[in-house]
This record gives C-alpha cells, structure tokens and sequence, in this order.
C-alpha cells in the first residue's frame, strides 16, 4: 500500500513518505513496522475542491541550497540540511475535503483476510451511510483481535459527527487532501556530495529518528566488521563444556572464547555452529569499524577510561532459567545484563558493551547457558 500512496504522491520511492506514517500512526523504523503488519486497508470519501500546482516543468534550486550541500558524510550538516530545506519539494496541492478510515491489522491478529474485508465494510456502512438501523458499536466487535482503526478527516466542520453534514460544511473550510512532491535529490543532480546527502535521507525516511538527533543518528551509520575473524577456521577443536537437551541426544559444545573489540562499540551479536562436526556454538560481534565523531573526545584512544569489565547475572537466581526442550535438561539463563556497579560520586559518563563471551553453570543435567557482556567506559558522554 504504501507503493500505491507514494505513487499517487508522484514519486517511485519504495519507502513511505511521513504523511503514510502519519495516517496509519507508524512511528518506528520502516522494517519494524512492516514486520508487525499483517494487513493495511482505508476506506473513504474524498472531496476535491480545486489544485494548485507549480506550472513551471524545469523546477531549479536557489544557489544558497546547493552550497549547502556537505562534500563529505559530515553527520551535523547533512542534518542541519535536511531540517532546513527537508526531503522533498512539493509540486501540487488539492484542496477540499476528505474523511478517511485507516486500519491496520497486527502481525498477531487471527483474522483473516475475508475477516477484515467484513469489518471494512461494516466501518464503512456506520461511517458514511449515517445509518440508525445498526448500532454503533458494531465495529467493536474486533478490538481484542489486534486490529487498529484510525478515524481521519481533513477540511470541513470536525465536530460535525455526521458524515453528510460534514461533506456540507467542506467549502466552508476547504484543505489540502493530497500533494504530489519531487525528491530534493532529483533537483541536485551534479552536485558535489549529493550521495552522501541521498544516503543520510534515504535513512532518515526509513528509521524516523527525531530531527534533533538526526545528526548523531547519522553519525553512528558507518561502516561496521565482525569479530572475530574467519581466519582460523581449522584450528585445533577447544575443550568446552555442552549441553544436553534429552537422554540420549547429542551434545552441543559452547565455545568459552571471550571476544573483545576494544573501543569499537558493538551493535549486534548472532551465535553460529562451528567445528568440524557443526557442534559448537559461538559467539560473534558486530562492531563500528571507527569511533563516531560524537565519541571521539570522550574514547579516542588518548583519553584515560579505566580497565573494561566483565558483567554477568547471577548464578544462583533460577527464576530466570528457561528450559530449552525438557525441563530436566539444559536450560538457558534469560536475565537481563547491566552494568550497574557505579561508584560513588561517579556519576559521569556511560558504559557501552565491547564484548561477550559464553558459559555454562554445570549443575549436573540440568547445565545452564548464559552470557556475560564487557562493559567499557566512556567518561563524560551522555547519556
């Protein structure tokens, strides 16, 4: 849907624009929210007025826009552009009316597709037919399947509930229903750093931080490595501890490499089979290749910081133990780790997670996988 939308804003953008955000409250990054979308419908009614457009076709920018342009991927002025000048130009407006239902259905809702057709035209029925015959609560009937419905209208008299007064009242108090825009990019063609400017708003558009932390958002999108590296892969088999999941069943062996990345914070972690067999379970860090500018006077490497230091949960606390298969067997630790041994009066700074290593509390068949976290200082960032 949100190709359909784009296109009838004029642009071949596969990323939604914020005014689809808007209409169906999509407020995280565009893969979170498509991923937690099983389904999107709207059904409304639209009353054009009048458009305005912009009637010259050879749009050209002022020259103070293009200077503006960073030459480099310098994260504080391709921020300071896209708050100035924004993302896109506008080359039409319509004006007049439009009162629009918009649902979403939840990647965990039950119903199916001929359900949500249903209560489509159920919403439609009570919101456009004024009708008296069915109650109004009939919609309802949905609200603990996960389903969202958004009522919008723009233009006309708001506080009139019913539909067809309200369509009365539209040319009393007109507004814009639909724009179609070009991207800014399009009109930058030739310009020294436009790849740079392109790349920081095709991310803007697809994560939606907030404008004013655009720029250490931008900051933190470099370049980023895994560790460690693939370079050893026939070396001699480690002596591990492993789990067991039932009585007769294989073991798994847990890797108790510490892996470290030093001040190069991570940003992801994923465990992988290894081994000759394909039997032990490592752990793996994603990384920033470089220290971000915001980071650089607080943990270059010239700035004293203190020795990193290991956290873990506590062995003894088995609320947090989960079984893997039975419950006589292995289990997996799922507590939360985080570094709250601070000092008294030491109260600047953050700890940012550097590495991770894998163990194994041997309680006899019922082995517990957990995982600690090393945890860097980096004195006087904020939080």
């Amino acid at each position: 849907m949100a190709g359909r939308f784009n296109e009838k804003s004029g642009i071949s953008e596969r990323i939604p624009l914020g005014s689809f955000n808007g209409m169906f409250n999509f407020t995280g990054s565009w893969q979170v929210d498509a991923a937690g979308t099983k389904s999107l419908a709207m059904v409304g009614h639209f009353i054009p007025l009048y458009k305005v457009q912009i009637a010259k076709v050879n749009l050209v920018l002022h020259e103070e826009v293009k200077r503006a342009v960073p030459y480099s991927w310098d994260p504080a002025s391709l921020a300071s552009f896209i708050e100035s000048y924004g993302t896109h130009i506008v080359t039409s407006a319509t004006i007049g009316g439009r009162d629009v239902v918009y649902i979403r259905q939840h990647q965990a809702s039950p119903l199916s597709a001929s359900d949500i057709e249903n209560y489509v035209n159920d919403i439609a029925y009570q919101r456009f037919q004024d009708s008296k015959s069915t109650s109004i609560a009939a919609p309802l009937k949905y609200k603990d399947k996960d389903v969202t419905v958004i009522f919008r209208r723009r233009g006309g008299d708001d506080l009139e509930q019913s539909h067809a007064k309200w369509a009365e009242t539209v040319q009393l108090a007109p507004d814009v229903i639909n724009m179609t825009f070009t991207p800014i990019v399009s009109l930058l063609e030739g310009v020294p750093g436009i790849k740079h400017l392109a790349r920081a708003i095709e991310l803007y558009l697809e994560y939606k931080p907030p404008i004013e932390d655009l720029q250490y958002f931008l900051d933190f999108q470099i370049a980023k490595g895994w560790a460690p590296e693939q370079n050893n892969l026939l070396r001699k088999e480690p002596v591990c501890q492993s789990l067991q999941f039932s009585l007769m069943g294989p073991k798994l062996y847990i890797s108790p490499d510490q892996v470290t990345v030093g001040r190069k914070p991570v940003t992801g972690l994923r465990l992988s089979l290894e081994g000759s067999k394909q039997n032990r379970l490592s752990i793996h860090l994603e990384h920033l290749l470089f220290l971000p500018k915001v980071l650089q006077p607080h943990w270059d490497a010239h700035v004293a910081i203190g020795a990193p230091k290991w956290q873990g949960p506590e062995e003894q606390d088995s609320r947090w133990f989960e079984p893997i298969k039975w419950k006589n067997f292995s289990h997996v630790s799922t507590a939360p780790i985080e570094f709250a041994d601070t000092s008294i009066g030491d109260l600047s700074g953050v700890h940012i997670v550097t590495g991770a290593q894998l163990g194994v509390w041997d309680f006899g068949a019922k082995n517990v996988l957990h995982l600690k976290l090393l945890f860097s200082k980096s004195s006087g960032a904020a939080q």
